[in-house]
């Protein structure tokens, strides 16, 4: 293979939350440098952009290189993950990432400097990606040429202009095993409302992807309708409500009652992030502090947009008990499945060979390029990329389970 370079030394991070395709997307950068030239060392930063301002990394040896396929079926991260944002100086410095008066960006500048690292993977979301994009920049005005190449993790799948993240199909699937086993709970109480909440801060799509799985395996399986809590309508999902959706609770209360006195149970599946406008005014008309993270997004596990959809639901549809359940640290935790391993192998094999012709970007199919797959440019990468609720499947799993589109 031709090069316009001779690359020595690249260098691999992932940040943000987890996602079912970290593990594999390390082990599988690890192998195709080593497949096209094991003389290109490999540094990975242990806890994405934590690790590479304090210099803290770990060197590729020839046993890790041997043993790197292994890394495909794990889930997690190998090397750590952490969130930091380099252009948030106050939270640095007060985490002991960087000295009073350090510019974070500078700092991690000059670490990769030192470590002579040519290249940049990054595995994460737009914070990620825009992130190093950003170091990139600032290397470049300082006369050094860093490669920054990108890997979309984010299992909400809402990055502008990618088509499909890393990770999402997996946490759909893995949402959905969870809660196969969580609605059982519906057979220990009468009018049962369970609420299954699954992650996905702006954007629907994890939520109505999960149900979707959900709602296919529960029609897989062989039912006893003539034993009351053996009736596949007991175990479908009831109702779907992710930002996205304007949501009339008076409306769907009156729906939901309905299946409640008819099967004895709810299941609704939510977004984390639906509703949140709603409590976040609440919290503050009771002069409550709002809980924000190093971003400035709202903590949601403090909110907790589950237990506040049980409370609005649960007198409105008589129910007797609620049970809140969230399917998150299961699913992003988990190994990628066939389909995000597939994706995966398409997506690092590009990305080592942008890096060999030093081309930078995030790697994806571009939406607007016929869903090819390339190095999408890093102006173009954002994040909150709204769930298309006009989308066929969606409409379609709305009807069957009898939820007004």
């Amino acid at each position: 293979m031709e090069t316009e370079r001779k690359i020595k030394r690249v260098g691999i991070l992932t940040a943000g939350g987890l996602a079912p395709c970290l593990s594999a997307a390390v082990g599988g950068l690890i192998m195709r440098y080593t497949e096209i030239d094991p003389e290109i060392e490999i540094v990975c930063y242990r806890g994405g952009y934590k690790g590479l301002l304090l210099g803290d990394s770990i060197k590729v040896t020839p046993e890790i290189r041997e043993k790197a396929f292994t890394l495909l079926s794990f889930g997690g991260s190998p090397i750590g993950n952490s969130r930091v944002k380099l252009t948030n100086i106050k939270d640095c410095v007060k985490r002991g990432l960087v000295k009073e008066g350090e510019d974070p960006q500078k700092v991690a500048a000059d670490q990769l400097v030192k470590d002579g690292v040519q290249v940049l993977h990054t595995i994460g979301g737009d914070d990620t990606n825009t992130a190093a994009a950003d170091l990139a920049a600032f290397l470049k005005s300082n006369n050094y040429d860093l490669t920054v190449i990108g890997l979309p993790k984010t299992i909400d799948n809402d990055v502008y202009p990618i088509k499909q993240s890393l990770g999402a199909w997996t946490a759909a699937e893995q949402g959905a095993i969870y809660f196969g086993n969580v609605v059982a709970e519906n057979s220990a109480n009468p009018r049962m409302l369970i609420v299954h909440e699954v992650m996905g801060r702006n954007c629907g799509w994890l939520t109505a992807a999960t149900a979707l799985e959900y709602h296919k395996r529960v029609y897989a399986k062989t039912f006893v309708p003539e034993i009351g809590c053996v009736h596949p309508k007991r175990f479908d999902v009831h109702g779907i409500y992710i930002p996205e959706m304007k949501i009339d609770l008076a409306k769907e209360a009156k729906r939901l009652r309905a299946v409640m006195d008819l099967y004895d149970c709810v299941n609704i599946f939510i977004s984390e992030g639906a509703g949140v406008e709603s409590i976040v005014k609440e919290m503050e008309a009771k002069g409550e502090e709002v809980p924000r993270d190093a971003f400035g997004h709202v903590k949601l596990d403090a909110v907790n947009p589950g237990k506040w959809f049980g409370k609005q639901f649960a007198d409105m549809i008589g129910a007797e008990k609620v049970l809140v359940q969230k399917s998150g640290y299961f699913a992003r935790s988990a190994p990628a499945n066939s389909a995000d391993l597939t994706l995966i192998k398409g997506c690092v094999d590009l990305a080592v060979d942008a890096a060999l012709r030093g081309e930078s970007g995030v790697i994806g199919h571009d939406e607007a390029a016929n869903n090819r797959l390339r190095p999408i440019e890093f102006e173009r990468i954002k994040g909150g990329k709204p769930f298309d609720l006009s989308f066929p499947w969606f409409r379609d799993l709305l009807r069957e389970i009898g939820q007004a589109q």
